[in-house]
């Protein structure tokens, strides 16, 4: 009797650590439910080809979806190379109120990967940024190239197949916190300023691009 009635609150931490995972792993808004995703992913023919490019549903010719493929050289399309020809490549993300787009997968980091809370520190200049890192590029030994994919999409994780793809290159990563300000609601478009009105709170972030803009 007493591992019957264990049983279902075993079940029901299953549920929610999954769920867990699903909100800092997809898009935030969606909270974590998958009913919710699945939704927004038959829906996305609704956005035209954007929406299927940005839920991964894109499959013209049996390939893998865009996303998927720009994040290595396919015959002519040398997508890798061009994002390796530039000299760095910076990484600015939200680490909290943005609710397209998650911490990790803005900063094309792993959630273990994530600076602590006690490494981030507001800087005096730039009050909103709270992380800046340099990172030196990753390689792994279960990178497989996707034409040796079976039919690529089902069996392979799309995710994780792009962070692995891009990680390949060095980036700089500034992380930003737009926390204690009116404007944190719409982090989005606060972190890119974009439109002075309503999200002049992310000038301190622009700002920091200009003074540390190389040729």
């Amino acid at each position: 009797m007493t591992l019957r009635k264990w049983r279902p609150i075993e079940e029901w931490m299953d549920q929610l650590q999954e769920t867990q995972r699903r909100i800092r792993n997809q898009v935030p808004v969606f909270c974590g439910f998958q009913s919710l995703e699945k939704v927004a992913a038959q829906t996305s023919w609704f956005l035209g080809r954007t929406g299927k490019h940005l839920f991964l549903t894109d499959h013209d010719d049996g390939r893998p979806p865009l996303l998927v493929q720009m994040v290595s050289d396919d015959e002519d399309l040398k997508f890798m190379s061009a994002l390796q020809s530039f000299r760095r490549r910076i990484a600015y993300a939200n680490t909290h109120f943005d609710h397209l787009v998650g911490w990790s997968s803005s900063s094309i980091r792993h959630r273990r990967e994530l600076p602590k809370r006690k490494h981030l520190s507001r800087d005096d200049r730039y009050p909103h940024i709270v992380h800046v890192e340099t990172s030196k590029a990753t390689t792994s030994e279960q990178d497989v190239s996707l034409e040796n994919k079976v039919d690529g999409c089902e069996d392979i994780d799309m995710e994780e197949e792009m962070l692995r793809g891009l990680s390949k290159l060095s980036w700089e990563r500034v992380d930003v916190n737009f926390s204690g300000s009116k404007q944190r609601f719409l982090a989005h478009s606060t972190i890119q300023v974009k439109s002075y009105w309503i999200n002049s709170d992310g000038a301190d972030v622009i700002q920091h691009m200009i003074d540390n803009f190389l040729l």
